[in-house]
């Protein structure tokens, strides 16, 4: 029996190339080209609908197509809205264009404050999107949700657009990328989602509305990023406020492992790295490790380890921890290097290191794309010590350039990096349990000593590079068992 592909429709905040501030954009660009791809389980071209954000530097096919959407802040409650079509890497993208709500310096706010009318913003894209979809009048099965800024989605598929044809159908998947940010929106600015005080969404006398948490209680289908974070998140410590409810969905919420863009991240033929390589030809890593210790002002010729850092300089990403470490690190032979910016105190402490410690300990305060590539490239270990990480990146990037990740036990850490010294022979990277700097040096003591036998070592790298995290290996294969069984939720219970 052939099977009608599926159509699915994404609503987000970010999509890379489009518009990015984090992880979020890099999934939604590759998981809508990844579901489209796939053999045997066809999904059609996905449409992403996404914000025309201010000097968003891209081409559309012809004029803006005008949508009125219902909006009660506005006189007479509707707003007219653009929908510029653009070709995306496989899936469509779907700008929605209105320069009040999306035309400022940021996508969420500045200077360090969301902007006070965030809730109108997002609600006015997703009505767009469901606008444009009941227009167009052609099938929805699933819309595919991402994080808060797309909630309201699912508020008016249950509310303004109960008795509609098209919308009323779609099931709801909704991907928590970032449990801590719930789109909280204060009684005073819910005319901009929709809704009101004792419409069966808010309670009468609410001081507002936790945009996720509606989100989770009320999609067919809840998942997060990876299955560790998914079971963490069911405990207080992790679930930021959302782990009884979360626990209340039962097996309706669970982990997916995000993929990896394995052609955009390939050392085989990264342009940004001194020499390409492979699992079965090393030789152009020795290359790029010397080009990034020239690059950083060390000796290229110190074959000692060299320890690569990428992020936000954050607590949480674990930075102060690596700055507990690094003095003793140094001590055993090892050099650093660092790559971004963010808090001051803990930049203050890095800056130390590389006072006390020059020629050994790098800072480089930026974010810089080239030098990061360089440095998974060009690196022997990449650190990755976060307090939490639902899915992470870096340590699918390091694994995939042959430089073995050392990470703390947690979330999509714990799901992608096999720890060497649980695992001898078997490892992909290494592994510690409590967020101290005791505990990453531990686990950076283990990696040098095997960074120091020669034939280990080129077991683990061969392993870690052998480690198959693209979207095709699996995760976009999960995606679309979830459509499908969100399509089966939604219909017997319609």
């Amino acid at each position: 029996m052939v099977r009608m592909p599926i159509r699915v429709v994404f609503v987000a905040a970010e999509c890379e190339p489009w518009a990015k501030t984090g992880g979020l954009a890099d999934v939604v660009d590759a998981l809508a080209r990844a579901v489209g791809d796939l053999d045997g389980d066809p999904v059609a071209p996905v449409d992403v609908f996404l914000p025309r954000y201010a000097g968003l530097g891209v081409g559309a096919r012809g004029p803006a197509r005008p949508i009125r959407v219902p909006d009660l802040t506005a006189p007479g409650g509707t707003t007219d809205v653009g929908i510029l079509d653009v070709a995306g890497n496989g899936y469509r993208i779907r700008l929605v264009d209105h320069p009040p709500a999306f035309d400022r310096a940021a996508i969420y706010g500045e200077n360090g404050r969301d902007y006070p009318d965030n809730a109108w913003r997002f609600g006015l894209l997703c009505r767009a999107a469901l606008e444009t979809v009941r227009a167009e009048r052609a099938r929805v099965d699933v819309l595919h949700l991402h994080d808060w800024h797309a909630v309201p989605a699912l508020l008016s598929r249950d509310g303004r657009y109960a008795a509609d044809p098209v919308v009323r159908t779609a099931a709801v998947l909704l991907t928590v990328h970032n449990l801590a940010y719930h789109g909280w929106t204060p009684a005073d600015r819910l005319a901009g989602l929709d809704v009101a005080p004792g419409d069966g969404v808010v309670p009468d006398g609410a001081p507002g509305l936790d945009l996720l948490a509606a989100g989770v209680a009320r999609a067919d289908l809840v998942n997060t990023v990876s299955p560790g974070f998914a079971a963490e998140a069911l405990t207080p410590e992790f679930g930021n406020g959302l782990d009884t409810l979360l626990r209340a969905r039962g097996d309706r919420f669970f982990g997916i492992q995000n993929g990896l863009d394995t052609a955009d991240w390939d050392p085989a033929t990264d342009p940004d790295i001194a020499a390409g390589y492979a699992r079965d030809d090393l030789a152009g890593k020795a290359a790029c490790r010397a080009d990034l210790l020239r690059r950083v002002g060390f000796d290229p010729a110190d074959g000692g380890p060299v320890l690569a850092m990428i992020g936000r300089l954050d607590p949480q990403k674990g930075f102060d921890l690596l700055a507990g470490a690094a003095p003793s690190l140094v001590d055993r032979g090892a050099r650093l290097i660092v790559l971004g910016d963010g808090d001051r105190e803990l930049a203050d402490d890095l800056r130390a290191l590389v006072a006390a410690r020059p020629g050994r300990v790098a800072l480089i305060e930026s974010f810089d794309r080239g030098l990061a590539r360089r440095m998974y490239a060009g690196a022997d270990l990449f650190v990755m010590p976060s307090r939490f990480e639902p899915s992470g990146l870096g340590q699918l990037i390091a694994l995939r350039y042959g430089t073995p990740p050392i990470v703390r036990r947690t979330g999509g850490l714990r799901d992608t990096v096999v720890d060497e010294f649980l695992n001898p022979g078997r490892g992909t990277g290494f592994a510690f349990d409590h967020a101290t700097a005791d505990g990453l040096l531990w686990a950076c003591g283990e990696a040098l000593v095997a960074f120091g036998d020669r034939d280990r070592w080129r077991g683990i790298v061969d392993r870690a590079m052998a480690a198959d995290f693209s979207w095709s290996g699996g995760s976009a294969r999960r995606y679309v068992e979830a459509y499908r069984r969100a399509i089966a939720i939604r219909a017997a219970e319609r």
